[in-house]
This record gives structure tokens, sequence and C-alpha cells, in this order.
């Protein structure tokens, strides 16, 4: 009777380590403490001859094997677990094989050093589905020319997908293909034989295997593909589909497909139709990722870009793309690159949609920072605020180099604060903060950073950041004017009054606000001092009756004319775009 795994590893765990007073250490691992609790076996493994054919793994009934690995003396144990540690690579046990085979180890470190046992190490390794691993213990001096081992190579490549190295294995392996061998080898060299060019070598091994086995079926059904025999190769694939697994089944449907493609048999709209569906029934592993390449060349046959964009998009950011050239994912890019040229013309909620969605694919460097912002500044001249600043933001955190970052996140956080996210913006300044970056980029960020902080009611915290960057008297003056701090404006402001004799509209804003700062503060000498400076500069301009209202009668000017003067001021202002800032929570 057979013991349940279960049940076996823990009598396992007690019989292969009941000589030994300390339990074995993890995989990989040796006490540096403790020397060869059972030395002498390495020496008498490397003396017998190599492993080679299917007699290298001896399968023994499991009853014999406890019973042997129960009553063996210690001189005798190691011996003992070898033997059972190659039946269960016979049986395809591999990670029980692999525990037995480190315990072995364990107590006699070299081990490690013997041809064998790293064989029967690398076998364990690729049972487990460990293929890196196990070419690692394969490729040893000693086994190079093994073919047993080369044959061990073979199924740990193959099981990779690299069809063409395992392949490369075949001169050396053939003594170990020379008879029938077990249907995992097969199998193995067969897909070797499908995927990388030598279907004929794969429809003869498969001559080995049962003719009902959908796993043969399927791989014979590819290599007759191959071969050009194209009803052959449907009814296998039929067979697969009535009696494989559900992989089995999917890899028959897409193989098929492959094949009707490569023969012109399928209109390329009913190839992309059935590819699709594929798709969307399929996540994951191999299949997915052919069906992705298949629909990829589909696509960009019939000059589909959203098709040809997707699944590209999909292989790159699931699959290793390094097979399809190092022109593949440049190429990507270039397409990407000219759907979105301003030159297209392509309808702006398409263009920013193409690109959001697949941004990760956008062209590193200054071509990517070029792309972005332009496609930002279509968004921004749209009213479109929020949707700019989210692009620029994927910009900033993923993709702009250190330089870049500054001037960035100023642009990121004033189109948060046109799209009325003052706090955002505040966020966004936070997480980039860099004492790094140049005085010339910290004063741009300080300026935006005090426009966001007056938009959630902290002005005197924006005054503060202000006060000592040089030139800001306009934009601090303008924060008091928002606020209607009539004298700390009229302080300000004094300063900065015009000193030429013609004023343009940001000259008559200025002073037109001096004046309303001080009508409001009721000082009658300072307006009379401003109609005796600016009456000669407003004669003829459209502001003059303003001017002339708040300044050219003495006594208190009535409210309402002052609620009419400030309406009528020009609407530029002489802190420029930061006032739009300021502005934006009011629209």
């Amino acid at each position: 009777m057979r013991l349940l795994p279960g049940a076996a590893l823990v009598l396992g765990a007690s019989l292969l380590c009941g000589t030994t007073g300390a339990p074995p250490l993890p995989y990989g691992t040796l006490d540096p403490g403790v020397g060869a609790r059972l030395p002498g076996f390495a020496a008498e493994l490397a003396q017998r001859p190599p492993l080679t054919g299917v007699g290298a793994w001896t399968p023994l009934a499991e009853a014999e094997a406890w019973r042997r690995l129960s009553t063996a003396p210690n001189p005798q144990r190691q011996a003992v677990r070898w033997d059972y540690a190659r039946s269960l690579i016979a049986a395809e046990r591999g990670p029980e094989a692999l525990g037995v085979l480190e315990v072995m180890r364990q107590d006699d470190p070299d081990l490690g050093m013997v041809d064998a046992w790293r064989l029967a190490h690398g076998a364990a390794l690729t049972q487990l589905g460990r293929s890196e691993d196990a070419m690692a213990e394969l490729d040893m001096p000693g086994l190079r020319a093994n073919p047993e081992a080369c044959l061990w190579r073979l199924r740990a490549l193959a099981q990779e997908g690299l069809a063409e190295q395992a392949l490369a294995q075949l001169d050396c392996a053939g003594p170990a293909l020379a008879s029938p061998r077990g249907a995992p080898f097969v199998l193995a060299a067969a897909r070797a034989g499908v995927e990388g060019g030598a279907p004929d070598k794969a429809l003869h091994w498969l001559s080995w295997l049962p003719d009902r086995e959908p796993a043969a079926n399927l791989l014979r059904a590819r290599a007759q593909q191959a071969l050009g025999h194209a009803d052959e190769a449907r009814l296998r694939f039929a067979r697969v589909v009535q009696s494989g697994d559900p992989v089995e089944r999917m890899d028959a449907r897409l193989s098929k497909l492959e094949g009707d493609v490569a023969r012109g048999a399928i209109r390329p709209g009913a190839a992309l139709k059935e590819v699709d569906a594929i798709r969307y029934s399929w996540r994951g592993d191999g299949i997915e990722e052919r069906a992705l390449r298949l629909s990829y060349r589909l696509a960009d046959a019939r000059g589909d870009l959203s098709g040809t964009l997707s699944a590209g998009a999909a292989l790159v950011r699931f699959h290793d793309v390094a097979d399809l050239g190092p022109e593949f994912l440049p190429g990507l890019r270039a397409k990407l690159t000219a759907a979105l040229d301003p030159a297209r013309k392509l309808p702006l909620d398409k263009a920013a949609g193409l690109y959001w969605d697949y941004r990760d694919l956008a062209p590193n460097g200054a071509e990517g920072d070029l792309m972005a912002s332009q496609l930002a500044a279509r968004l921004q001249q749209a009213g479109l605020y929020e949707r700019a600043a989210d692009l620029l933001s994927y910009q900033l955190t993923q993709r702009a180099g250190d330089l870049a970052r500054g001037p960035l996140s100023a642009r990121v956080a004033g189109l948060y604060i046109l799209a009325g996210r003052p706090g955002r913006a505040l966020r966004t300044l936070r997480e980039t903060d860099d004492p790094g970056l140049p005085d010339a980029m910290i004063a741009e960020r300080k300026r935006v950073e005090a426009a966001a902080l007056t938009q959630v009611g902290r002005a005197d915290e924006a005054l503060a950041v202000l006060q000592d960057l040089p030139g800001t008297s306009a934009l601090q003056a303008e924060i008091l004017w928002q606020r209607r701090d009539w004298a700390r404006y009229a302080a300000f402001s004094a300063g900065a009054l015009p000193k030429g004799r013609v004023l343009d509209p940001v000259a008559q804003a200025q002073v037109l606000r001096h004046a309303i700062s001080q009508a409001m503060l009721g000082r009658e000498d300072a307006l009379s001092g401003l109609h005796a400076r600016y009456a000669g500069a407003f004669k003829g301009l459209s502001s003059a009756p303003v001017f002339e209202m708040l300044t050219g009668t003495a006594g208190a000017v009535d409210p309402g004319k002052l609620a009419q003067a400030m309406a009528a001021i020009p609407s530029a202002s002489p802190a420029g775009d930061f006032a739009d800032l300021l502005e934006a929570g009011k629209k």
C-alpha cells in the first residue's frame, strides 16, 4: 500500500534523519560547525559508473523503500537514501526526492562535488519546475557530455520555452533518447522540436506515446501543421478539443488559428475576432502571450492602431518581449508618437484617452516630455485643467528627470489650483519637495504654493512664504487686494506705483486700485496727491472718468460709486498669472 504524501513526509523526516542528533538545515545551507556526519558515501558514489538511461532511476515499491530506510544501519543509510531518491525521481516525485538528496548532503557535504548526486539533484529541481536552478546543477564540467544530463537539460530548457537551446542538447542527449523514455521527456523533446524547427524529429519521438494521449496529439498536430499537413493537423487538433484538459483545448484552438493565419486560410478580420475571443477568455502563461503576439501582427498588418497598441502594451507589461527583437519596443513607441502628433489633429478627447491608456509606452527623455507637455497644453486650453494636471502628474512622478521635476511640479500644482483643487496642489508640492533645486525653481514653487495657501484660506501663511522672495511685492499686494485688506494693500502698492507718463492697462489698474484703497481708508490727502500726479496721464483714457470720480472731488466717496469704480478697473492685473490662480476658486 502506498502512503499518502503527507504521511510519507512525516514518516520520512524521522527515518531519513534518524541517525543524527540535529534536524536538517534549510535547503542549500550547511552547518559550519558540523563535519560529515555519515562520511564515505561521496567517494563510493563517485567511483560508481555514471547514471545512464532509464536504468539510472530504478523504481522501488513503496513498502520496500520504507522497510529499507527503517532498518538500514548507519554505514549503509546513505546508500539506501540514494536508492530511494532515484526511485522518487523515477516516479516524478521531484519535491520529495529533493528533500532526500538535501538530507544526504547535510550528512556528507562532499556529495555536492559528485557528478551523480548533482545529476539527481538537477533532475529533482527540473521536476519541481525550477529550471534555472536545475541548469546550474546540470551544467557542470563532468556532466556536460553525459547523455542523461543532456536529456535533463533539454527537458529543463523546454520547460522554460527555450526551444532552440533545448534542441542544441539533442546530439549529446541522443543516446539517452535512443529507446523510449517516460512521457515527460518525450513531450519536452517534442515541444522543443516543434518550436525549434525540427517537427519531423518531434513526430518520431511522439510515436512512443499512445495515439489517444491529448498532450501528445497537441504536439503531433503542431508538428503536422509545421510540415504543411493541414488536414492531419486539423484532425489532431479536433481530437485534443474533445479529450484534452482546459489548457490543452485552448492551446489547440490557438495553434490551429496560428496555422490558418500563416497559410492564409482565414480572413484577417475573422482571425482578429477569434484571437480576441481567446484573449478575453484566457489570462496568463504562454498561451496568452502567443495570442497577444498574433493579435499584434494582425492588427499591425491592417493598420489598426488601437488594436496594435492594445496588444503591444499587454505584451510589454506582462510578458518578456526580448525575443521579439530590439526594435519592437521602439517601434511601438513610434506608433504612439505618430498617433499623438499635433499635425495629425486627433480629437482632443481621443488623444488624451490614447495617451492615458498607454502612457507607460511614451518615449523616454525629452521626446516623452514634449509629448506630454503638448497634450497637457491642449487640455489646459480647453479648460480641462484637472485632466491636464493628472497627465503631467504621472510624468512628474514616474518619468521626469531631476532637472525637469522642479518646473514641472510648479506647473502641475498650478493646474490643480486652476481646477479648483488647491489641496491637491499643496500635496503635489509637498511630495516633490527637494532643497537641492535651483533657486529660480524654488521661487516659482513658492509662488504657486502661496496661491494655493490663499485659496484654502491661509493667506497669512501665503504672505509669509512670499516675504523673503525678491520681486514678490506685486504678488503680496494681489493677495491683500483679494482679501480687501485696504491698509496693508495701500502700504504695499504705494512703492509699486508707475513712474512714467504713459499708462498701459496694468499701470492704470495699479493706480486705480491704490486710489480705491485710499478712498476706503478715507485718506483725502493721498487721493488729492494721486490726482495731481496722474490726472494728465489719464486724460483721454477710457478709465479717466473712474479716476476722476475717485480723486477729483474732495470729501467722502459714495459707496455705490466705489463699487462702480471697482467694476470699471481694467482686468489686467499687476500680478499677472498669479492673479489668475487667486481668482480660480471664484470662477
